[in-house]
């Protein structure tokens, strides 16, 4: 892997890096819940998606269960996904072998007796609606109280927009972006970017390998992201926010704008809860799904009209300029260390701590 040098940093004690930080080659961090795809992706129809390097296909069962079960017949490698469903057997499309739900093989037609090492790898799923998640580690630390928290998403109380998008780019580039925000006011002037919000004071913390950034931004416009939907783009209001890496799979941002004078009956406080879903393909390919959540107006066609139109302006500036890097990155011969400044200093705590996580399980293989 590439060593990060930290060649100017002010006084956040970042200014002595060492290898140790990951970056688009270091190994992925495999036991931790990742999204296999949206409740509504996943059904009696075969699909196939590539998590972490392994093809997998995804179905349910007839009563409804999501299964997960590696896409590769282990007698000739033909992609489980291209064949069929018998109930809630799943029948190999080239010699007919058939597999129950814990990938255990009921059936191979050419033989009086099924083969007892014809199984395919089956992984835990745990669906969580509107997502499902799966671990791609070690089986027996799949603990289900890991999966981490999106109840808003399906709280009646919150009204969400969604999207996503396949990029080609790694998932620590995508979280130290997330994590990044000096750069709304250049990359996303028109959406969340104001160039006070860029000057305003973050203060970053660790809690256990979560990284958490908090920010107050007081009496400044609100972006037009928020401030349109809310009705109040006329207003000098207070931004509050609180960024967070969960885990390799997760980023959240909860954001309030505080209204010190409301009109009439209008709310004092807008929260919006946007939530960042990232499952990578490969060490260089992503699968990203988004949600931007807010409490208020919950059935206002508009005001989806606009968040869903905003956020993906802005999401989609998101993946054109990782895309970019990445390519710059990887074609590029000569070699460059990127410098790294002060405010980096949430995304790099965030490499540290990936790096960490990919050297425990390292470890723990080698033994």
């Amino acid at each position: 892997m590439s060593t990060i040098h930290a060649l100017h940093a002010a006084a956040d004690d970042i200014a002595a890096l060492r290898p140790g930080y990951a970056d688009q080659d270091t190994p992925l961090v495999r036991n931790c819940w990742y999204v296999a795809g949206r409740s509504g992706e996943i059904g009696r129809e075969l699909m196939q998606r590539r998590i972490l390097g392994v093809d997998v296909a995804l179905y349910r069962t007839l009563a409804g269960a999501p299964v997960a079960v590696r896409n590769r017949c282990p007698h000739r490698s033909f992609p489980l996904a291209k064949g069929k469903l018998e109930g809630d057997i799943l029948v190999c499309g080239y010699h007919g072998m058939q597999f129950d739900t814990s990938g255990r093989c009921a059936k191979m037609p050419s033989m009086p007796i099924s083969p007892s090492n014809a199984n395919v790898r089956s992984f835990p799923l745990v669906e969580r609606y509107p997502l499902v998640w799966i671990w791609m580690g070690e089986p027996d630390l799949a603990d289900e109280a890991l999966v981490p928290d999106t109840s808003w998403l399906s709280d009646p109380a919150h009204q969400s927009v969604t999207g996503a998008f396949f990029m080609r780019s790694d998932y620590v580039a995508m979280h130290e972006n997330l994590l990044d925000q000096t750069h709304f006011p250049f990359l996303h002037p028109g959406t969340v970017g104001t160039p006070e919000y860029a000057r305003s004071k973050l203060d970053v913390r660790e809690e256990g390998e979560q990284i958490v950034i908090d920010r107050a931004l007081r009496n400044s416009p609100p972006p037009g992201i928020y401030g349109v939907p809310a009705g109040i783009m006329h207003k000098r209001v207070d931004r509050l926010s609180e960024a967070r890496f969960i885990s390799p799979a997760m980023h959240v941002a909860f954001a309030q704008i505080l209204d010190p004078a409301p009109d009439g009956d209008a709310p004092g406080r807008y929260r919006f809860n946007i939530t960042h879903l990232i499952t990578p393909e490969t060490n260089h390919t992503i699968h990203y799904w988004w949600f931007n959540t807010r409490d208020f107006k919950l059935d206002d066609a508009e005001a989806d009209r606009h968040l869903q139109t905003a956020s993906e302006q802005a999401y989609l500036e998101d993946v054109d300029a990782l895309e970019w890097i990445s390519d710059v990155v990887r074609k590029d011969a000569e070699p460059q260390f990127d410098l790294n400044f002060a405010p980096d200093k949430p995304g790099l705590l965030m490499r540290r701590n990936l790096y960490r996580m990919a050297a425990r399980e390292a470890d723990v293989a080698a033994r």
